[in-house]
């Protein structure tokens, strides 16, 4: 059994690790919900509605580490860089949901469904990165077909929900859009959590641009899947774009693999792989959809995969529409299967 806390706890994602806590993806013997001095005090146990051995809300300063077997990191990447090596150098498991460790060769950053053997040993450094939300689901989908036919390159654009924005991106768009709705000439707001305005809008460049032009949400997918899958050479290229959805990344993308393929071939090789939802050419609908995946707790731990393509013209080039939670799959989900994973191979306790 385990002690844990989840940092950030009041925020997005650290609700969705409480909950699913709550619903016992980790056996615990203690949960420590941390969060800012605001928040300090909180009853998140009665506010949530859960049934868990949770203390009420604390704040980094006042947590003390040394009683605590895992600390999950949600708050940011500024908190991480500066709380998070402290913590883990107590003695306590971090794993982080931010970008702040995913690009240091010391610190593994893991999904468990893909590469597992990346946990065999408990890291040095008491520091295990948890990807970016996209990267998660992509590579998820990508792995199945890299073992049926090796990856050669792979081109994806985003259509990333507000929730990825965390409670100031989905309380921006609720608001602008009821304002819209209400009024029809009324503004959509000014420039906010993403840049630009996203109620009735798409915005087209997520995080700042490098000298390339390439976001950095956009570089993230690239660097991280190519760490991930284990293959330094792949070529991956990206366009990010947030839109106006509460819930839920969508994903287009093409693939060309190294050996030629069938569009019954993909379908079967994902369909294989546990975690996996294939939507098969023939049903209706053949995809999936933020809306539809967003429903239920069995969808929103699935990663869903649908509109296989291989190209008439050339039997190496596949496209995939590929949809999931980013607030479960995309990271608390994943977060809390690597705890999980650690437990089982038994360096965690």
């Amino acid at each position: 059994m385990l002690r844990i806390a989840v940092v950030g706890a009041t925020g997005a994602v650290g609700k969705e690790c409480l909950g699913l806590l709550h619903k016992g993806i980790v056996q615990v013997d203690s949960v420590v919900p941390v969060a800012s001095a605001a928040s300090a005090g909180r009853d998140l146990k009665s506010e949530l509605g859960l049934d868990l051995p949770m203390s009420l809300v604390s704040t980094l300063d006042d947590t003390d580490f040394k009683n605590i077997d895992v600390a999950v990191f949600c708050s940011g990447v500024e908190s991480s860089r500066q709380h998070a090596e402290r913590v883990a150098a107590m003695g306590t498991l971090v794993v982080d949901n931010s970008s702040a460790f995913r690009g240091r060769p010391d610190v593994p950053l893991t999904v468990p469904e893909v590469n597992p053997e990346t946990l065999a040993e408990r890291p040095a450094t008491n520091l295990v990165a948890n990807p970016n939300c996209s990267t998660i689901q992509m590579v998820r989908a990508l792995h199945p077909l890299h073992v049926l036919a090796g990856l050669e390159q792979v081109v994806v654009s985003t259509y990333q929900a507000a929730s990825g924005g965390g409670n100031r991106g989905l309380e921006e768009l609720a608001t602008a859009s009821q304002r819209r709705l209400t009024d029809a000439q009324a503004p959509i707001g000014p420039p906010g959590r993403f840049g630009q305005p996203l109620a009735f809008n798409l915005v087209p460049e997520i995080g700042l641009p490098d000298e390339s032009g390439f976001s950095h949400e956009e570089r993230k997918l690239a660097i991280e899947s190519r760490k991930i899958l284990g293959l330094p050479d792949l070529r991956v290229s990206a366009t990010a774009v947030r839109v106006p959805v509460f819930d839920c990344h969508s994903e287009a993308v093409y693939v060309r693999t190294k050996n030629p393929v069938s569009v019954t071939a993909v379908e079967d090789a994902l369909a294989m792989t546990p975690g996996l939802r294939v939507y098969r050419q023939g049903e209706r609908p053949n995809y999936p959809m933020p809306r539809t995946v967003a429903a239920s707790d069995m969808d929103r731990a699935l990663v869903h995969v649908g509109r296989i393509r291989v190209d008439p013209d050339d039997d190496r080039a596949v496209w995939l529409w590929i949809v999931a939670d980013n607030l479960w799959v995309g990271a608390a989900l994943n977060a809390l299967e690597i705890v999980s994973l650690a437990t089982k191979l038994g360096w965690l306790v």
